[in-house]
């Protein structure tokens, strides 16, 4: 299919909305941000708002290509720099300490910042419009290096719930609300990989589309993972044990787990399950009048672009319950074995 990016009018009128304190849906490789200006506390007060996100809670700033990264941080150290010119533009956010003049709301009031640029070419030009615009403010104003720019941009949807992947999922979130710019299906359609490097050590946050291992190879040390264990890690977007959920109940188990309950259903009768497994283990089950199948992709990068988009349709779908197999627990399904389990946390307490 083929995709009708904005016109340049179009991205100018964006890039404006965003200049004037107001909020602009755009795309990205992983997924559809929400986004404002990063140094108007009362613009980043606006996406909280439409999001109902904890205030606590930070978002990612997002930079164009031409931008400069330490205009943003305290410093930026040379693994910093080694990473942005093996990675960016790409899914890796960088936590940093935050410079003093950029404003605390941006971090949830940490003394950090999360800092990414894009490759999606429409949040490219996006970020440069309005990195322009504020250059040129800068040099009526008798700067000669005129102003940085930086989007605020967490994934624009309600706080907690599953991510959007097009621009129809964000105006399924919020309507008219917010002006969207539409640059077709996210490519990457999981979030960025979130590296700590303010304490001194690179500590893995969140996993992404950037592994462990590649950032490895770039910096010549691992990564600390994540273990539940790290009280000195700052907070970070998308690092609730809750998270990513669709608003369908849903479990993430072994099939020898599920299928117990898919018998369970059928003696019962009534409604339909929603299954999402590989159709060797699902077998005759897949075929089932009370089972609405949907066959999980069978590569780790495949599943994560059809994640999402997958949950959304099984809220349309008219299921009682979602269950989803466990993947396998290797190096290259951690990303999406985190999305599926911070889905299912959010019922589990209701089990």
């Amino acid at each position: 299919m083929t995709i009708i990016y904005p016109s340049a009018a179009q991205i100018d009128e964006a890039a404006a909305l965003l200049d004037a304190g107001e909020l602009v849906a755009f795309p990205t490789e992983t997924v559809y941000g929400l986004g404002a200006d990063a140094e108007n506390p009362e613009a980043i007060a606006r996406i909280y708002a439409a999001k109902g996100r904890p205030a606590n809670h930070p978002v990612i700033v997002h930079l164009a290509p031409q931008a400069d990264p330490g205009y943003w941080v305290r410093e930026l150290p040379h693994d910093a720099q080694k990473l942005i010119d093996a990675f960016w533009p790409g899914p890796l956010t960088l936590i940093l300490k935050r410079a003093a003049h950029i404003p605390a709301a941006v971090s949830g009031g940490q003394d950090s910042v999360g800092i990414r640029c894009p490759s999606h070419p429409v949040a490219q030009q996006l970020l440069s419009a309005f990195h322009a615009r504020r250059q040129e403010e800068g040099k009526k104003a008798g700067k000669r290096a005129g102003k940085q720019a930086g989007v605020a941009g967490p994934s624009a949807n309600r706080f907690g719930h599953v991510s959007p992947t097009t621009a129809q999922h964000v105006r399924d979130e919020f309507g008219n609300a917010v002006h969207v710019l539409d640059g077709g299906a996210a490519d990457v359609g999981i979030e960025s990989t979130i590296l700590d490097l303010s304490r001194g050590f690179p500590a893995l946050l969140r996993p992404g589309h950037v592994s462990p291992q590649a950032i490895a190879d770039v910096i010549g040390t691992a990564p600390r993972l994540p273990d539940g264990g790290d009280a000195t890690a700052p907070r970070a977007s998308g690092t609730l044990k809750a998270h990513y959920a669709p608003r369908t109940p849903l479990a993430l188990l072994p099939f020898a787990a599920i299928e117990p309950l898919l018998a369970a259903f059928d003696r019962a009768g009534g409604g339909k399950l929603a299954l999402v497994a590989r159709p060797s283990s699902a077998g005759e089950w897949a075929h089932a009048p009370h089972v609405h199948f949907v066959a999980a992709p069978e590569d780790p990068q495949g599943y994560a672009r059809e994640l999402y988009g997958l949950l959304r349709a099984l809220d349309r779908a008219n299921v009682e319950r979602i269950l989803i197999e466990k993947l396998p627990e290797t190096a290259e399904w951690v990303a999406v074995n985190d999305r599926l389990g911070r889905a299912a946390a959010a019922f589990e307490a209701q089990e």
